[in-house]
């Protein structure tokens, strides 16, 4: 027979465990709440990106180095993609607003290319090792591609790598936590597993049925 002190450390405990669910039920809601309208808008347009119309603007730009920077194009590479010297780099970056700073290089008889590519468009840079001459190309298909390559880490860099992760990682605890508290509430609410039980079974029945390899 339990008595009431044990019964009342019981109901204690249960009440900190269902507080500390709400608690990061609620938080990891907040942090994710903009992500997942994000990743949701992102999906429809993904699923759906051959019915809708890209129309890429591109724009083209030259220029030409100081020949005190042509020296630096002819000596080979010390390593195979190594950057551009830092006074290429700066010199690119004011004049046409190409940012090369630590891109990888490919590097020819006859020039140097920077692949630059982007999230929504892409863009390389050219120069000629021999007379400086600067060709730089920018393609920009639209706010619509850049929140699909946001969905994808498509070129994104770094810190929206380690965005999608800390998201990921919020997510999967607002999805176990809403869990445990549906199944505090399952008693008084029947249809809870039903439901639950249609989010698994649905998508189930569709990959075994309906998409073929």
């Amino acid at each position: 027979m339990v008595d009431g002190d044990e019964l009342w450390q019981r109901k204690k405990r249960r009440a900190f465990v269902i507080n500390q669910l709400y608690q990061w039920h609620w938080i990891t809601s907040g942090l994710c709440l903009i992500g997942m309208l994000l990743f949701a808008v992102t999906g429809i347009t993904l699923n759906n990106s051959g019915k809708i119309e890209a129309k890429p603007t591109v724009v083209m730009r030259e220029g030409q180095l100081p020949q005190a920077l042509i020296a630096d194009l002819k000596p080979e590479p010390g390593a195979a993609k190594a950057a551009l010297s830092p006074g290429i780099t700066g010199w690119l970056q004011r004049e046409i607003g190409a940012d090369t700073a630590d891109r990888d290089t490919e590097w020819s008889d006859q020039e140097v290319y920077v692949a630059l590519p982007r999230p929504g468009g892409d863009a390389w840079l050219s120069i000629q090792r021999d007379s400086g001459a600067v060709s730089y190309e920018v393609t920009d298909r639209g706010w619509i591609a850049y929140l699909n390559d946001l969905h994808k880490g498509r070129h994104a860099g770094k810190a929206w790598s380690w965005f999608l992760d800390v998201f990921a990682a919020a997510a999967i605890i607002f999805c176990v936590t809403g869990l445990l508290l549906l199944q505090l509430h399952s008693k008084r609410r029947p249809a809870t597993w039903p439901v639950v039980g249609m989010g698994l079974v649905i998508p189930m029945l569709l990959a075994v049925l309906l998409i073929h390899s």
